[in-house]
């Protein structure tokens, strides 16, 4: 079985919405999608997540020298 990837989960969280949306599944059917999508979302944030905790940004400090900082997301 191949590893569980962001894009892989992404797109699998999409076929989810997809089948819910059609409105063409039973409620047991649903309710299994429905934490399978939440599964594929949480596993998909987490990644995210981690992802951010490792950019960092190169900026330029006094000097006019690369510094090298955490990403800080301006809100």
């Amino acid at each position: 079985m191949a590893k569980k990837t962001f894009e892989s989960a992404l797109k699998q969280l999409e076929i989810i919405v997809k089948e819910m949306e059609s409105g063409d599944l039973t409620l047991e059917k649903a309710v299994k999608k429905y934490e399978e999508g939440i599964a594929n979302s949480r596993f998909c944030l987490e990644i995210l997540d981690k992802t951010e905790q490792k950019i960092t940004q190169l900026t330029m400090d006094a000097d006019g020298k690369p510094d090298v900082s955490d990403f800080k997301e301006d809100l």
